[in-house]
């Protein structure tokens, strides 16, 4: 059986109308403070940031966005194929797992921005309660259980990814004989060297993705055509 390993990065999900963050139209392109927001030691330092990540999060548009055609490929191919695949996603949307894919094949890198953590007692609880309390005039709401500050169950800027999570991603790419970056700028590290890992360890790589990445050299094939047609296609002819 065929091992195939799919790796997902932003661009993925940008016709589910989740903005990037690197792209040329990226959120840090067009208002780098925001990602202070996101960034571990200003929301633990500074109350004043905490609110503005609330109000943020009320406005984003991940909690309510849809699979779209390269999720349900993904999906499709994971039921249909006879191949064994994992999916192994930068992003925190949930998006892959909500197409269908079953969860336990998917290894999300920078955690769920599905779900809240508190970062005293480590309790999580559901993003959507978490915002409805923010919507009920709680501008900056604490962990129900002790009083800690909560965050998103993600991997902000400055936090370490989880080494379990990590290490199982790694495994995969050395054993995949296929590996397919899609979406990803290839540029944040450590999730970018798996790209390198499985192409060091002899699998097919496969880059799909509008902009050039720093592993473009190592790549057996290079697709540059939007990915909500593109990633079909390949995966097509994977079968």
């Amino acid at each position: 059986m065929t091992m195939v390993a799919i790796l997902s990065g932003a661009g993925i999900s940008t016709d589910s109308g989740i903005p990037d963050y690197r792209g040329p139209n990226g959120v840090w392109r067009q208002d780098p403070e925001a990602e202070r927001l996101v960034t571990y030691g200003p929301y633990m330092a500074d109350p004043e940031i905490r609110r503005r990540s609330w109000r943020m999060r009320l406005d984003s548009p991940a909690l309510n966005a849809e699979p779209n055609a390269a999720h349900h490929a993904i999906a499709a191919y994971e039921r249909t194929s006879g191949h064994a695949l994992r999916v192994i996603t930068q992003n925190v949307d949930g998006l892959h797992q909500a197409a269908g894919v079953p969860a336990r094949k998917v290894l999300e890198l920078h955690g769920s921005a599905r779900s809240v953590v508190c970062t005293a007692c480590h309790v999580r609880s559901s993003m959507a309660e978490a915002l409805d309390r923010v919507r009920a005039g709680e501008d900056d709401p604490a962990c129900l259980a002790c009083g800690g500050i909560l965050k998103a169950a993600t991997v902000m800027f400055g936090q370490s990814l989880d080494p379990v999570v990590l290490g199982g991603a790694m495994s995969i790419a050395k054993a995949t004989e296929v590996f397919v970056a899609v979406g990803s700028s290839l540029q944040v590290q450590p999730a970018a060297s798996l790209a390198g890992i499985a192409a060091e360890h002899g699998a097919r790589l496969v880059i799909v993705n509008a902009e050039p990445t720093p592993y473009d050299p190592l790549a057996d094939e290079v697709v540059r055509e939007p990915i909500g047609t593109a990633l079909p296609a390949l995966l097509d002819r994977l079968r």
